[in-house]
């Protein structure tokens, strides 16, 4: 792997020197886009958008458009808005991490010591293992102030998890939620034995992306030149029907599946 960033985290007056890595991949085929003419391959170009001719990379910059005309921004401007958050990520307080709510996280990262950071590093990883907090903090990124939480993961690591800012939400209320009416106490009580029912340990190794692969048989049999019709799916209903016997039903599912 190949680090995207390199700075310490600061923890107190502890400075530890790390490294970031990206701690999650794509796993969606590789499908090109092409011509179906000729099936040659389509390119996309930086083009200026005045007089159509492409530009190339060195003579491309960043503007901000104030009050109808550009500000050009270069290198300097950006490491001029806060120089010390572009090399530290400063942990500003510490949380019981389930007290935020998963829409606040994004993308994940490893943590990496740089030399002279391991023990520094290691005492971290411990304290917050043996106190079950995780970190707050922030540092730049890209060009963009990043929150974020450090946390240990598998308690062999510390990650790092980018979260959203409160204003990135956007906020549900104008959505047509119905206020109904509530559900009979018969309906609610199976249907919380159905999801006693179902309950368990989660187990991450269960899920398996399979969508790749069902697309992947089809790819190589039409390499063949064999073309499967595809099988009719039973559409699902978004009429309500009976809740009772859908939750009857699947609770008796669940029952001949386990027996």
């Amino acid at each position: 792997m190949r680090a995207i960033w390199n700075g310490a985290i600061g923890f107190g007056l502890v400075n530890i020197p790390i490294k970031l890595y990206s701690a999650t991949g794509e796993s969606n085929l590789d499908l090109d886009m092409l011509d179906k003419d000729d099936l040659s391959n389509i390119n996309f170009k930086r083009v200026n958008a005045s007089t159509g001719k492409e530009v190339k990379w060195d003579n491309i910059v960043k503007g901000y458009k104030l009050e109808g005309n550009y500000v050009v921004l270069t290198k300097e401007d950006f490491e001029e808005v806060n120089p010390e958050k572009s090399k530290l990520l400063n942990i500003k307080q510490f949380v019981n991490i389930n007290e935020i709510d998963s829409a606040y996280f994004e993308a994940s990262y490893f943590l990496e010591p740089q030399k002279n950071g391991e023990e520094a590093y290691k005492l971290l990883l411990k304290a917050l293992l043996k106190t079950k907090m995780a970190g707050i903090g922030t540092f730049i990124l890209r060009e963009k102030e990043i929150l974020c939480l450090v946390r240990p993961y598998e308690d062999k690591i510390l990650m790092v998890n980018r979260m959203r800012y409160p204003e990135e939400l956007r906020s549900y209320e104008d959505l047509k939620i119905p206020g109904g009416k509530n559900p009979q106490a018969d309906e609610l009580e199976m249907a919380e034995s159905l999801i006693k029912q179902r309950a368990t340990k989660f187990d991450p190794a269960k899920y398996k992306n399979t969508y790749n692969d069902d697309l992947m048989k089809i790819i190589e049999a039409k390499a063949k030149g064999k073309v499967k019709k595809p099988e009719t799916k039973e559409k699902v209903s978004a009429k309500a029907t009976d809740l009772m016997a859908q939750l009857k039903a699947s609770l008796e599912a669940g029952k001949a599946k386990a027996g």
